[in-house]
């Protein structure tokens, strides 16, 4: 049996009345996407491109104009499927009395988790984002990186396979944003399922295993990482431990080169960044082009 996908949104659209105008205004426009179990894919755009409101309603706290999103198969709109799912806000709200043990306590709670579940499992998440030496002091003396690391730590409270992420680094000083970074390859390697907001590219690019860009709600681009930077009109080649001579006949020569190793062969890279701006300059010129249209 096929394994159904930890996410799938098909032909989302999400419009909302303007204010201004009589038309509605359209946040998402006609997004499909699919996630596979254990994969983390980052959706990037722009403030106002749709990302937010496509987690919305993937997580079920919006309904769709028309297409759907489904959670490991569950319509996201049914209260079932939000079980598997943990989310973590880009700016995430804690009582600032309570500690972080207390914080994961009241929590998992919620969760329904008790006893010695909920204590082992507390400890757990806390070791987990490096926080036991703060699991005593009150949130409200937390850093901004160890607020979102014990957000981070509050989503995964009730295990789940899906987790989701609304800029999780924003904010967050350099040693913090790598800590998590490492959190989301260590999920990526315990099995759990990442979907990433982020405007950092380079964070993205380092993390995830496909990429969507998006952008006046559609989605313009999206697939493997390592198939969208590459270069498809070039080649690399790297070899290690060549000679001059090598290098300068290695066309010619580099099947039969006894003191050549041959390391990798491929597309060059460009990076996520480069990629991102240029698929920016193609969709504000096509908006552009299609405004003066309708003019």
């Amino acid at each position: 049996m096929e394994e159904a996908p930890a996410v799938q949104i098909n032909h989302l659209i999400k419009e909302f009345a303007s204010p201004f105008k009589k038309s509605r205004v359209k946040a998402v426009d006609d997004v499909s996407l699919t996630i596979m179990p254990g994969e983390v894919y980052g959706l990037i755009g722009p403030n106002g491109s749709g990302k937010s409101t496509t987690m919305k309603a993937l997580l079920g706290l919006l309904s769709p104009t028309s297409g759907s999103c489904y959670v490991f198969g569950k319509n996201s709109l049914k209260t079932d499927s939000r079980q598997e799912i943990g989310f973590l806000p880009e700016n995430p709200y804690f009582y600032k009395h309570l500690s972080g043990a207390e914080t994961l306590k009241f929590y998992a709670r919620l969760c329904g988790l008790s006893g010695k579940k909920l204590k082992s499992r507390v400890a757990e998440m806390l070791e987990l984002v490096s926080l036991e030496d703060a699991r005593d002091r009150r949130i409200g003396a937390y850093s901004k990186g160890m607020l979102q690391r014990i957000g981070l730590a509050q989503a995964l409270i009730h295990e789940p396979r899906l987790v989701i992420l609304d800029e999780p680094t924003a904010g967050v000083d350099p040693l913090g944003s790598r800590q998590i970074r490492d959190l989301i390859v260590s999920l990526k390697k315990r099995g759990v399922t990442v979907f990433l907001c982020s405007h950092l590219l380079e964070q993205v690019q380092e993390v995830c295993d496909h990429v969507g860009i998006i952008f006046n709600g559609k989605l313009v681009k999206a697939g493997r990482l390592e198939d969208l930077i590459s270069i498809e009109n070039q080649t690399e080649i790297v070899v290690e431990n060549a000679s001059e001579r090598t290098l300068a006949r290695i066309r010619a020569v580099i099947a039969d080169a006894t003191d050549t190793e041959f390391v990798h062969m491929g597309k060059p890279r460009t990076t996520l960044e480069r990629l991102f701006i240029e698929e920016a300059r193609i969709s504000e010129a096509k908006k552009n082009e299609q405004g003066e249209q309708n003019a």
